[in-house]
């Protein structure tokens, strides 16, 4: 029993590591943009393209290495999952070319895109079906870990060594997941698969995702759930701060506090949002959550100081960016063994890379229609999820899951 335990706190440790490297390297680039903007001397759509080449990376490496994770192992493809990040990160500190630094941040992605499947598929793997949602809740907190680390190394470093500095440091963390990892051996569900996998010869079975007309529905479902939580989340992160600043006059924007004050607003609902998964199940958790996320975001009509803000965001955060922390639980409980690290890591990576683009459409808004009708946009996205949430099974409610 102790020796379980210490398996679980380990994979534990080891998936939040994870995915909080991949949240690091993102707001790591994010305050590196415009020094290298500069440097290079390229126009703000050309640096706006290493977000959206990052998450292409991330979605061709969900793919790649969530197959190689069901075929090989979890910890073995975590270990290449690793060194490509990290040598591709260090990297990025010596790179003289912007066409250099597109070809380093889609090999970053590469290696990110594996984490999150793989984690989740670990703890799926080794925590009781009804403590998925705790567990999974627990590595997205990780992953909001990873963004004040990246700030912290920001603050600190770029001061004294620029931006190329920030990436040196970057892959400390790198270091210490590496170590985590090295001596986990595999999950007892994962060898037993492999095993009659071997026996049988037979391989990973892609088509278990599109098996049927049930299941094909099910997936295209949580890739639109999945798109939408992305969608959201970018359109909060990257627009609302510096649109209230410019039409409020704030100064908040941009401060480690209205940051800091966000991060703590979704890490808490992460953890409420885990704890009421395992309790209520999916369909009256994420209906609760998704309602209140589409209106906590008109709240943001109704601020006009500083203060405020940081109330609204710490709200928005808990409601639209806690649902966060069900994705991982909520797949791993659809798919079985032999395939659920590559259905992690495909879904959710697709919504990653079409709810990227979400910036865009949001700018394009606001430069046609203004501040509300992004603001509706963004409202009526939760409300679209709302009604795909409803229309799939609820796995992790007592139905019976697609693997079952």
């Amino acid at each position: 029993m102790e020796e379980q335990k210490s398996y679980q706190k380990k994979v534990l440790a080891s998936s939040m590591l994870g995915l909080g490297l991949e949240g690091m390297d993102v707001l790591l680039l994010s305050f590196a943009l415009s020094s290298i903007i500069s440097e290079f001397h390229i126009s703000s759509a050309a640096g706006g393209m290493l977000p959206s080449i990052t998450n292409i990376g991330m979605l061709l490496g969900g793919v790649l290495f969530g197959y190689m994770a069901d075929k090989h192992g979890r910890i073995k493809t975590f270990t290449y999952t690793i060194f490509i990040f990290a040598i591709a990160t260090l990297l990025m500190a010596f790179a003289h070319s912007i066409t250099e630094i597109y070809v380093l941040r889609f090999i970053v992605g590469l290696g990110a895109g594996g984490e999150y499947g793989i984690g989740m598929a670990l703890v799926a793997e080794v925590f009781p079906k009804n403590r998925r949602g705790q567990m999974s809740s627990w590595i997205t907190v990780g992953g909001q870990m990873g963004t004040l680390l990246a700030a912290i190394i920001a603050a600190t470093i770029i001061p004294l060594a620029g931006w190329r500095g920030t990436f040196i440091f970057g892959i400390l963390p790198v270091i210490l997941a590496y170590f985590v990892r090295r001596h986990l051996p595999e999950t007892k569900a994962w060898q037993v698969t492999h095993k009659q996998e071997l026996e049988n010869h037979q391989h990973p079975r892609l088509k278990i995702l599109v098996k049927d007309p049930k299941t094909t529905g099910i997936t295209i479902g949580l890739i639109i759930m999945s798109t939408v939580q992305i969608a959201g989340y970018y359109g909060l992160m990257n627009w609302l701060p510096s649109l209230l600043e410019k039409q409020q006059g704030l100064s908040v924007s941009g401060s480690s506090i209205w940051m800091i004050s966000t991060i703590i607003g979704m890490s808490i609902g992460m953890l409420c949002f885990g704890k009421l998964l395992d309790r209520f199940g999916s369909k009256i958790t994420y209906s609760a959550f998704l309602i209140m996320a589409a209106a906590s975001i008109s709240l943001y009509s109704l601020v006009h100081n500083s203060i405020l803000m940081l109330v609204v965001g710490m709200i928005v955060g808990f409601f639209a960016n806690g649902m966060n922390a069900g994705y991982g639980a909520l797949i791993s409980s659809f798919y079985p063994t032999e395939i659920r690290s590559f259905a992690n890591n495909v879904i959710f990576n697709t919504g990653r890379a079409v709810g990227g683009l979400s910036p865009i459409l949001i700018g394009y808004l606001i430069d046609r229609s203004g501040f509300s009708a992004a603001l509706l946009f963004l409202g009526s996205l939760y409300l679209i999820s709302l009604v795909v949430v409803n229309l799939i099974p609820n796995p992790l409610g007592g139905k019976q899951s697609i693997k079952n």
